[in-house]
């Protein structure tokens, strides 16, 4: 479990199936905030036989899960493209 699981909970469904973008795995797990819910994702690559994990966290909310949801992975490929596997360095 991520420490910002620990930290701050997790809404994504145990389970759930990632996203795969661009050989990443992209979990969206949006945080509850006031008035709805926060951007956040964590994303995943296999890497020299090693998991790595960046936690994506926004503070952008939106009013229901399924929004947070659909909008943490549309920021995840963003930062994909953006920077690639340098997100885990």
């Amino acid at each position: 479990m991520s420490l910002f699981s620990r930290l701050f909970g997790s809404s994504a469904k145990p389970g759930k199936e990632p996203e795969i973008y661009k050989d990443f795995r992209i979990f969206p797990e949006p945080q509850r905030a006031a008035g709805g819910y926060r951007v956040a994702a964590r994303i995943e690559k296999d890497l020299g036989g090693e998991t790595k994990v960046h936690q994506l966290m926004r503070a952008d909310t939106l009013q229901t899960l399924e929004e947070a949801e659909a909008f943490s992975i549309r920021k995840a490929k963003q930062v994909i493209d953006e920077q690639g596997e340098r997100i885990f360095g």
